[in-house]
């Protein structure tokens, strides 16, 4: 019969295993979000400039990472890269570039939402106060996209964190890692298994609740 004993959990175990794969897999959550939507902002007006040369590219891009899964991109980035370049770059870069250019497909998607979904009249406001199309993107368009978009960014980065856990194909040191190796030293890998997914779920639902009191703050706003 099963037996489930948890009181081996305790500071010292997660501060010697648990807390360096939390930290990075926060961090790469974190840059990951950022950088995503930085290039996901370029790819979104890319697609939406109308010129095929920068139109076919970003639809390329987009739809082709949108189609893989994950866990086959961030195997490729980490075998490939180092062939290309001629040398290592380790699990962590790896990960980071990999999440990147993976998430940009994503909050790609999210912008080009985001921008649509900003009545025409206030770019013809802008155009008719004499403001350039980068100026009217700038200053008028996407402060409104943006702030309509924070919510879904939000989900988006939620379902980001989650994802982290699959560096551990590469053998990242993240959350999950950390648990895995705290389970083979205390020798209780099913209860380990069981706090990870429970530590994501808290992590996770907690965010989830935070974005939806953003959201109706947005539609307060509105």
């Amino acid at each position: 019969m099963l037996s489930l004993d948890l009181s081996f959990y305790n500071w010292e175990l997660f501060t010697n295993y648990i807390l360096k794969g939390l930290l990075f897999s926060v961090q790469l959550t974190v840059i990951a979000t950022v950088g995503g939507i930085v290039v996901g902002t370029f790819l979104a007006l890319m697609r939406l400039s109308g010129k095929p040369i920068l139109v076919y590219p970003a639809t390329f891009y987009i739809n082709t990472m949108r189609s893989i899964p994950l866990v086959m991109v961030i195997l490729w980035f980490f075998l490939l890269i180092p062939m290309l370049i001629g040398k290592p770059i380790g699990a962590d870069l790896s990960a980071t570039i990999t999440f990147i250019a993976f998430e940009a497909a994503f909050f790609a998607e999210i912008v080009r939402a985001g921008i649509q979904s900003v009545p025409r009249g206030q770019a013809y406001a802008g155009e008719a106060l004499g403001m350039t199309y980068g100026q009217n993107m700038r200053l008028v368009v996407l402060p409104q996209a943006f702030r309509n978009m924070i919510p879904v960014f939000m989900t988006q980065t939620i379902i980001l964190f989650q994802d982290t856990s699959l560096v551990y194909a590469i053998g990242a040191y993240d959350l999950l890692k950390g648990f895995e190796i705290a389970g083979k030293n205390y020798g209780r890998p099913i209860e380990t298994y069981i706090l990870a997914a429970a530590t994501y779920f808290i992590i996770c639902f907690s965010l989830s609740k935070a974005v939806r009191a953003i959201q109706a703050k947005v539609a307060i706003i509105r």
